[in-house]
Order: C-alpha cells, then sequence, then structure tokens
C-alpha cells in the first residue's frame, strides 16, 4: 500500500464518501459493491490505494452489503495509515458506521413487528411498548413519587390533600415507615447493624421499599388473608420476593447510568476508566434496545449483568419479617374527621401481631402460627379503595414477547416462567432441560393465545359500576354490607344458646366471605377501568404443572366470573354473516340457561326470537326497564349479548354488523368425554355427546334419573332394618341435576367421598330445607354415596381407566419416585406431591417454619391425583392443539380449559377443528405411550395389563352436533 497520505477530509466530505479498501486482507467477507447498484457516478482510486463510493442514502436497502463492512473500514483506516493519531476522524467514520447500523437495526425491527403485531401501526407500536416497558420497570417508583408529591404539597399548603380513604392511610404510613427504613439503612452502612438481613436491606432506596412493603401486605390481606390477616410466614416471603425482583432491575439501572457529570479523563491502563467505559457503553446499548426493540435482548443482558445469586427461602423472610415489623411499629390509624376536638385522638396501631390456633380435622391437635391482623377501621378501608393497590402483572398493551424458554417470554422485564412449578425442584429441571423442539407447539399454543387482541366493553362496565355503587346484590355482585350478628338471648336455656352461638357463628363466616368477595371484585373492577380507554390489550399465558393454560395477569381475564367475561370483549371485530347472526342467538340462549341451553339448536334460536321485546329493553333500559337479563344464569353476559344481538337486529344489514362477542363451545362433562375416548366406551360416549343425537345428551339429568330411582327403592324399606331409608325418604323432593352436578363433573377429578358429600351438603343448604344441621349432615352422606354408586354404573369403562392409572402411580410412588409422564404435546409433567419436612428460622418478628421438599414422596396424594392430572394433561393437550390450528385458519381464538371461544361468523370452523384435534389427539394410543414409558422407566418393576377398550369409533365425533355445544 501506498505510503502517502490520502487529504484530510471533512465531516462534511465524510458524509458523501465513505472509503473501502480493495486489499483482500482488510475487507470483511461482504461481497462487492458494484457501481450499477449503488448510484451512476464512477468510481475513482485515490493515491491511497482506497476507492471511493457514494454513501447510500439512509434507508436505501444495500442487497447483500452488511454494515460490518463499515467496521472494518474505520479499523482499517486507521492501522493503515497515520490519521490513526486523529482520533476525532475515526470518531467521525465510527458514528456513520453507527447510523447505517441504526437503520438496518431499524429495518430488522420493523420485519419483526409486522410478525409480531400485524395491523398496528408502527408508531404506535413503538408508543406502546414504552408504555408497558415503563408500567413493568416503573410502577413501584411511581406510587413512591406520588406519595413524595402529596407530602412536598402538605408541606408547601399546609393542607392534607383530598384523598380516598385507603389512599390517606398509606400517604400517613409512608413518610414514618420510609424513615425507619432508612435509618436501618444507615446502620447497616455504618457497620452497626450485623442483623442476618442486613446484606440484602440495604440495595433498593428507602421510599420505594416503603411502597412494596405496604401495598404487598396489603394485597395479601385481601385476597388470601382470613377477614383481614395474613400469616407471618407468606407475607414476609411475598415481601421478600418482590424486594429482590425490583432490585435486579433497580441494580442493572443504577450500575450502568451514565455518568451526568464532566466526562472524566480516560488514561491507557487505567483500570476504572475502562470499567466505566464498558458501563457508559452497556448503558447505551440497553438504552437504544429499550427505545427501539429487542427488548428481550434486554432482558437478557439484565440477567446476565446481574451476578448477584437468587435469594434464598431464608434471606427472603428475614427481609420480609423485618420490614413488616417496622410497618407495625411506624404505621397508625388517623384520627376519623368528625372527632371531637375536646377528646384525646383516637390513635391506634393499624397492625397488630398474634398467634391464632388452628384445630386439625381429627380435633385432637392443634397448631399455632402467626398472623398481622388490620384494625377493623382498615378493614373497612380495603374493600372501597383496591383500586389504588399496585398491581405489577397487567395485561400488556402490546402482545407478549415469543415463548423461548422455560424463563424467557411473557413480559418484557417482570419474572416470567412457561410453568407455575410451586416450588417443586424436579419440576422446573425437567422444564430446563427439555429441548426448544420438543417444547415447540406448547410455545406456538401459548404464543398464540397471548396475542389475542381484548378490549373492555365500556357498556357492561358502567351496568356493573352503576350496581356496585349502589350496594351490590344485583346480577350475583356481593352485597356490600354485612349480615347483621344476632343478638345474644337474655335466657340460660343451652339449646336457645347453642342455636345462637351456631347462628352468631354462620353469620360471622358469611361476613368474612362477604368481605374477601368485595375485594375480589374490587380489584377486577380496577383493573377494568384503568384499561378501559385502551384501544386493546393483551394477556400472556402460561400453564401449570399439568399442561392447562392461564391468563398470568391474576384479577380480570376470560377465566374469571360472570363479570370479567361480560366485561372483556375481543378488541377486532368481524361481521356476523348469517351464520354468525344464527349463533349469536344460539349464544344468548346458552347464556340465559334456565334450560332452555339443554334444547336443540333451532329450539335456541327460537327462544331467543321469541324474546326479543326483552332483549331489546334489557340493551336500552339495562336497569331502569324489566331487567329480563338478570333473571339469566350468567347475567352480564348475557347484557352483553342482548346489546351486541340490538345493534346487530337494529341495523341496516344485521349479517354485515360487526361483532366483537366472543361466542363459547363447551364440552358436554369434558372429563368424562376424555375417558370415554380413552376406553372408546359407546354408553360412556352416548352420555357426553360423542355421538349424534337430535337433542344434546345431559348426562347430570341420566345420572340424577338413576339416583332417583335408587332413592325410591330405598325408601320403601323397613328403616327398622335399613337406616337410610329415612334420608331416602326426606331427600325424594331435593334430587334433580343441580344437587349432582358438581360431584358428577368432579368425579372424573377424583372426587372422594367426603368431598361428594360436603358438594351436597353445601347444595342443601343454599336451598333452605328444613332438615336441621345434623339432619342435613347424615342426608349428605346418604346422597354422596348414592350418587357415587350411579356414576360407576353409567361410566364403568371410566372407571376402570381411573382404576387402572391409580395402581401404575402407587406402584411407582411405592419406590419412592414421583409419577412422570409426557403430554401428547411434549410437555414433561412430574407430580409434585413429596412430604414436606420443617426449617425454623429466627426473624426479628418471630420463628417462622419454612415447608420444604423432602425426598420422600406422598404414595397415597401420588396415586389419587394422578388420574385427574393425567386428564387434566389431556383436555390441556387439545385446546392447544385446537389453538394452533385455528391461528393458522386465521381465526381469533380464546381458550378456558374446555371452553373454546371465537367470534360468531368463525364458530361452524371451529366446531371442525376442534373435532377433527379431538379425533387426532386420541387416534394416538395414549395408555398404550404411557405404559411404555413406565415400562421403560422403571424395569424391574411390573404393572397391571391395559382395560379393556370397547368399539366406539371416534369418527362418530365428526357427526356429533353437541359434542361442544
Amino acid at each position: 500500500m501506498s505510503n502517502s497520505k490520502p487529504p484530510f477530509l471533512s465531516l462534511r466530505e465524510i458524509d458523501h464518501f465513505i472509503f473501502f479498501n480493495t486489499t483482500p486482507s482488510v475487507l470483511s467477507p461482504s461481497p462487492p459493491i458494484s457501481p450499477t447498484v449503488i448510484g451512476e457516478i464512477p468510481r475513482k482510486d485515490n493515491d491511497s490505494g482506497l476507492r471511493c463510493v457514494p454513501l447510500l442514502p439512509r434507508g436505501f436497502s444495500c442487497g447483500g452489503f452488511y454494515p460490518r463492512s463499515y467496521a472494518s473500514v474505520a479499523e482499517a483506516v486507521s492501522s493503515h495509515t497515520d490519521l490513526e493519531e486523529d482520533v476525532s476522524f475515526t470518531e467521525e467514520v465510527q458514528e456513520l458506521v453507527q447510523e447505517l447500523r441504526k437503520e438496518q437495526r431499524k429495518e430488522t425491527a420493523r420485519k419483526r413487528w409486522e410478525r409480531i403485531a400485524p395491523g398496528m401501526g408502527w408508531r404506535k407500536y413503538e408508543m406502546l411498548k414504552r408504555r408497558q416497558v415503563k408500567i413493568e420497570t416503573e410502577a413501584w417508583e411511581r406510587a413512591a413519587n406520588e406519595y413524595r408529591e402529596l407530602l412536598k404539597e402538605m408541606c408547601e399548603h399546609k393542607l392534607a390533600p383530598n384523598l380516598p380513604y385507603m389512599k390517606s392511610l398509606f400517604l400517613g404510613w409512608f413518610e414514618p415507615l420510609r424513615d425507619a427504613i432508612h435509618k436501618e439503612q444507615e446502620l447497616i452502612r455504618q457497620g452497626k447493624c450485623r442483623a442476618a438481613y442486613a446484606p440484602y436491606f440495604n440495595h433498593l432506596p428507602a421510599d420505594m421499599t416503603c411502597v412494596i412493603t405496604m401495598h404487598k401486605l396489603m394485597g395479601l390481606m385481601m385476597t388470601v388473608g382470613e377477614h383481614g390477616s395474613a400469616r407471618v410466614v407468606s407475607a414476609a416471603i411475598t415481601i421478600g420476593d418482590a424486594i429482590e425482583q425490583e432490585i435486579r432491575i433497580h441494580n442493572f439501572l443504577e450500575k450502568t447510568k451514565k455518568k451526568k457529570d464532566a466526562k472524566v479523563e480516560k488514561r491507557e491502563g487505567d483500570e476504572s476508566g475502562v470499567v466505566e467505559k464498558e458501563q457508559e457503553k452497556l448503558r447505551r446499548k440497553v438504552t437504544e434496545l429499550i427505545r427501539k426493540q429487542k427488548l428481550p435482548a434486554v432482558r437478557r443482558i439484565v440477567k446476565d449483568y446481574d451476578e448477584s445469586r437468587p435469594w434464598s427461602q431464608e434471606a427472603k423472610a428475614k427481609v420480609g419479617s423485618r420490614l413488616i415489623e417496622l410497618l407495625i411499629h411506624t404505621a397508625y390509624i388517623q384520627p376519623p374527621a368528625d372527632q371531637l376536638c375536646e377528646g384525646p385522638p383516637d390513635i391506634r396501631p393499624a397492625f397488630i401481631h398474634t398467634a391464632l390456633s388452628i384445630t386439625r380435622v381429627d380435633k385432637k391437635t392443634s397448631r399455632r402460627y402467626g398472623v398481622i391482623k388490620c384494625d377493623p377501621v382498615v378493614l373497612k378501608g380495603l374493600e372501597r379503595s383496591a383500586r389504588h393497590m399496585v398491581i405489577p402483572y397487567m395485561p400488556m398493551l402490546v402482545p407478549p414477547v415469543k415463548w423461548m424458554g422455560y424463563d424467557k417470554g411473557a413480559y418484557f422485564f417482570l419474572p416470567s416462567y412457561i410453568m407455575r412449578t410451586h416450588g417443586s425442584k424436579q419440576q422446573r429441571e425437567a422444564m430446563k432441560i427439555a429441548s426448544k423442539a420438543q417444547l415447540e407447539q406448547v410455545f406456538e399454543a401459548l404464543d398464540t393465545l397471548g396475542s389475542t387482541k381484548w378490549r373492555v366493553n365500556k357498556r357492561v362496565l358502567d351496568v356493573v359500576d352503576r350496581i356496585w355503587n349502589s350496594g351490590g346484590r344485583l346480577a350475583h355482585l356481593v352485597d356490600r354490607d354485612d349480615v347483621p350478628l344476632p343478638e345474644k338471648p337474655d335466657t340460660e336455656d343451652e339449646s336457645l344458646l347453642k342455636k345462637w352461638k351456631w347462628k352468631l357463628r354462620n353469620a360471622k363466616k358469611e361476613n368474612r366471605e362477604r368481605h374477601s368477595l368485595r375485594c375480589d371484585t374490587e380489584l377486577k373492577l380496577s383493573v377494568a377501568r384503568k384499561m378501559k380507554d385502551e384501544e386493546g390489550f393483551y394477556y400472556p399465558h402460561n400453564v401449570d404443572f399439568r399442561g392447562r393454560a392461564y391468563p398470568m395477569h391474576p384479577y380480570l381475564n376470560h377465566l374469571g366470573s360472570d363479570m370479567c367475561r361480560g366485561i372483556l370483549e375481543f378488541a377486532e371485530g368481524r361481521p356476523l354473516g348469517n351464520v354468525g347472526l344464527r349463533w349469536l342467538k344460539i349464544h344468548l340462549a346458552n347464556l340465559y340457561a334456565g334450560g332452555v341451553d339443554k334444547l336443540s339448536y333451532e329450539g335456541r334460536v327460537s327462544f331467543t326470537e321469541n324474546h326479543l321485546d326483552e332483549i331489546f329493553d334489557s340493551a336500552d333500559k339495562p336497569l331502569e326497564g324489566n331487567r329480563w337479563w338478570l333473571r339469566a344464569e350468567d347475567p352480564f353476559q348475557c347484557l352483553a349479548a342482548c346489546i351486541n344481538l340490538s345493534e346487530a337486529l337494529r341495523s341496516s344489514s344485521p349479517e354485515t354488523y360487526v361483532s366483537y362477542l366472543p361466542i363459547h363451545q363447551d364440552g358436554s362433562c369434558n372429563g368424562l368425554q376424555h375417558y370415554a375416548a380413552l376406553g372408546r366406551d359407546k354408553l360412556g360416549a352416548a352420555a357426553v355427546n360423542l355421538m349424534a343425537g337430535e337433542k344434546p345428551a345431559d348426562v347430570y339429568s341420566g345420572i340424577a334419573a338413576r339416583v332417583l330411582d335408587i332413592m325410591r327403592e330405598d325408601a320403601q324399606k323397613d328403616p327398622t332394618s335399613f337406616p337410610d331409608a329415612l334420608q331416602a325418604r326426606a331427600l325424594l323432593d331435593q334430587v334433580d341435576r343441580k344437587l349432582v352436578k358438581q360431584t358428577v363433573m368432579t368425579s372424573v377429578y377424583g372426587v372422594t367421598y367426603i368431598g361428594a358429600r360436603d358438594q351436597i351438603m353445601r347444595r342443601l343448604k343454599e336451598r333452605g330445607t328444613q332438615l336441621d344441621d345434623s339432619q342435613t349432615f347424615g342426608a349428605s352422606c346418604y346422597a354422596a354415596k348414592v350418587t357415587l354408586t350411579a356414576l360407576e354404573e353409567m361410566f364403568e369403562a371410566a372407571r376402570s381407566i381411573m382404576s387402572w392409572l391409580g395402581e401404575c402411580a402407587k406402584i411407582i410412588a411405592s419406590e419412592n419416585q414421583p409419577v412422570r409422564w409426557t403430554t401428547p404435546l411434549g410437555l414433561p409433567v412430574v407430580q409434585p406431591y413429596r412430604k414436606l419436612g420443617r426449617h425454623l428460622i429466627k426473624t426479628s418478628l418471630q420463628i417462622l417454619t419454612l415447608q420444604r421438599e423432602t425426598e420422600k414422596v406422598m404414595v397415597k396424594r401420588q396415586r389419587t391425583a394422578f388420574p385427574p392430572n393425567f386428564v387434566h394433561s389431556l383436555d390441556g393437550s387439545h385446546m392447544m392443539m385446537t389453538a394452533i390450528a385455528c391461528k393458522r385458519a386465521g381465526m381469533n381464538f380464546a381458550g378456558v380449559h374446555d371452553s373454546f371461544w371465537t367470534h360468531a361468523c368463525d364458530v361452524d370452523q371451529l366446531n371442525t377443528i376442534l373435532r377433527e384435534k379431538f379425533i387426532e389427539l386420541y387416534d394416538a394410543p395414549i395408555l398404550e405411550n404411557l405404559l411404555e414409558s413406565f415400562e421403560e422407566s422403571f424395569p424391574t418393576l411390573t404393572f397391571p395389563p391395559l382395560p379393556e377398550r370397547g368399539d366406539f369409533d371416534l369418527r362418530e365425533v365428526l357427526r356429533s352436533t353437541y359434542f361442544f355445544n
């Protein structure tokens, strides 16, 4: 190469030309660029041996040319000329290189975006993605900032802001708790506090730690607490876990934050300068990734950069316990606004730490455990202020990250795991070692469920709000008032006092249940109100250990109550068409139920058409009219269907009306359908609609009829020789499908005699029968026994398969091994039932007992749980197979275990797909494969032979109109 210097070029000239070295050893392997490809200006060689080509316009496609080549140019120029002394020149070239790299990244991101969010504008997607990142990473910080601003406002204006009660309590607790945490952190920094929690306590700002502690504890009291209380163990670990999660994101952002001071001079060999330069570089990279695209890459960087090891349960418990202790010492209830000035202020602790005793079922032993209880005034405020709680796992504003591994997918920053293992180490390891190819269909199914776009039905939400604000009670909403407690009678009569105690206990139990339901309703409505103005949102999904899919957001989702389902609808609408209009009418009749859903499809269409006046009235005046929709079994969903159908019929062309309403196709006692298919059982298949019929077969009515026949026979017997005759006579007027429905539904999932008895007892109490408590108990015992007998008679094949599965599980568990299998879609399943050991740890609050898995499996639990778990893994596989096929057919799909949802116009196509996938699932030798896997895993064990199976032809399902009904 020539040693002569090239002319010095200004930045302006560099903007027009890039020097490209022709020496093969310097060039990257990219193909040479022809001048005819990149422009009309002919190339010419300069005296440095470099040839110049015009710079491509920004955004211009450059075919096979790779921006990596430009990096080689910068290196070549600086190493082969004495321009290496000119740092600014090199930096300018590198800036140009970076610009071109950015353009290529933009193009790549656009292509990726088109796959992730088709139909959504690029700018809108970027804006929503930035909002999503803020929601995931700044939830606690925003709450802390809000409290800081409110405190500042109070100091400046010397006035307390007008806040909802619960939020005013949080504000009152915030400053004292924050200061107490800050003081503790200072002691740790000075080395004056060497408690076991100290190494973990000092990584997060005090105000964020404070907010997390308050909201997490109150959230537990709302959702899983016993009427305003939370167990210390679960509360401490939950708070510790939330602190650890936030520390990981906070530490990463803090460590890589770019210095805003003057630039620090970096000397050659200066180690601190090199570290700082690397941190700045990493920070720039992360910032660009967040603002542009490739957010999953940011998660990987955070995970790789964070060298801290995960906290143990013990560490979480110690940190959480100390924070709860500080909250107890600093949180007080503010005096009521109407308190008399003359009296002393009624200030008392908001929380107390106490112990409760639980008497075991055998009533011979009891166990004490620590709880945190809140004051009744705080408890009341919880029900009315749930909307102000911080809920980290909200629905996403953009499609979830596609699943790529055990912890790679769903949310951008919030910890996301594809399976809910509930601490089972073996299940977690089985998932981690499973290959991507093995789990490919599971990933695709979860991505499909997560890509369904939802929105809030504002008209239904408005009706829910009106009912809720006026006290609840309508449409299955809980009463917002408590049941009055009965007064103690002024008597010494033991029988009257006993009845009073019984009524008092029942009233308190009812109030506890109402409190829990009120908190749950408030949380669901708070999410609905936050999301109602969004064009759409998405629910990331994962699976439980059996393979059933669930939305990761816990409150407002389509797996929830009738209220949740009524509030939600698809965000993307589709014209009804003639087929869709018919299915919308059938859907409305199904939701009204009350026996209407057992009619033929034509009968249901007729029912809807005969009630159009009531439907129009329900849509126009839901609360002011005759309220026909309130008589429905699913009132809020029925109201949504009334509104949808009314708008369609009143439009100029009902067939072209765009509907957003999901239409359901539900399995007919789906567990028994799977058993009938496994056993090729004709009798069972006919009972659960695997075979065609003029109208839907109702297995619950069939069982109820058989139960009634048995009871009539028993009622004729002599009570002296057959005591159950009295029970049979008392129940003759009570037997119907509703009495036995829950027991029939759960029989295939391993319901026990005790479980069946309790289910039937609840139904009898709901009816307000004239039986006293002891009579109700005896009648329930008898009814449960008869119902299980009727089930065995009608579903003999199902019982034989259940018995075979249980025997196999018993043989495996007797070797101290958990039962494990692989679902038809490749998901590894390991039953988690092991005996739990106790591990005592001393915390600042109390001695906590943590439970740990031991090496000893629970033989009985492994045996009884295997049949229902295995069937759940099969119905989960069927749903996932259907979801994948619907996606490939271009349909919207949502699944609730054995209930499949899509647009009205696509129901016929969905019906075809789900039948084909059911046949495809059971064409495989499922039980044979299961037995083979057991024999391979345990070659020294002998397993019972497969149960005999019938000759039912699975192709019959294709002709069964009411298979999914």
